[in-house]
C-alpha cells in the first residue's frame, strides 16, 4: 500500500490534485506581465524573488472555463527540474489542502482517455461534516503529460 501526497486545488469548482514532489511553493497572485503574442495559455511572467518565472493558466490546457472571482487565486510554482528547467508557474482558483491518499482509494483512467484529459486518476476523499460521511471525487491531474505536451507545441 503506497501513500502519496498530493496538492489539492480548485479551479471552475472542480476539485484537481497534483503531486506534491511537483510543487516548489504555492504563492499569493501577484501581477502579471503579459508577454506579447504568445499563446492563450500563457498568462505572462512575473518577477518571483528576482526569478523570472513563466506563469501558464491552467484552465486554458484543461478547457475549462475562466473563473472571474479572482479574489482567492494562487500560483502554483514548479520544481524547475519538472518544467525543463525553467521557472514556471500555474494558476489555479484556490489551493484547498495537502492530503495523503492511498493508492487503493484512486481509480486509474482508461489510458487512450487519460492521455487526451491528462488524468491520472480519480481520487475519493471521504470527509465527515456534520455527521454525514461524504466521498469527494478529486481529478488528479497528470502533469507530466501536460509539461511534454507544452514542449512538443
Amino acid at each position: 500500500m503506497a501513500i502519496i501526497d498530493v496538492v489539492v486545488f480548485e479551479i471552475g469548482g472542480t476539485l484537481y490534485a497534483l503531486d506534491i514532489h511537483l510543487a516548489r511553493e504555492i504563492v499569493e497572485m501577484m501581477p502579471i506581465t503579459p508577454v506579447p503574442r504568445a499563446p492563450l495559455h500563457i498568462a505572462g511572467i512575473i518577477n518571483l524573488r528576482g526569478e523570472i518565472t513563466n506563469i501558464i493558466k491552467l484552465n486554458e490546457i484543461l478547457a475549462l472555463p475562466e473563473n472571474e472571482d479572482r479574489e482567492n487565486q494562487k500560483i502554483i510554482v514548479l520544481m524547475s527540474d519538472e518544467s525543463g528547467g525553467s521557472n514556471l508557474g500555474i494558476i489555479v482558483d484556490n489551493v484547498h489542502s495537502v492530503i495523503q491518499v492511498d493508492e487503493n482509494t484512486i481509480d486509474k483512467m482508461d489510458s487512450a482517455f487519460s492521455k487526451e484529459a491528462y488524468v491520472r486518476g480519480i481520487i475519493k476523499e471521504r470527509s465527515d461534516l456534520d455527521g454525514e460521511e461524504k466521498t469527494e471525487l478529486i481529478i488528479w491531474i497528470d502533469l507530466g503529460l501536460i509539461l511534454n505536451a507544452l514542449k512538443e507545441e
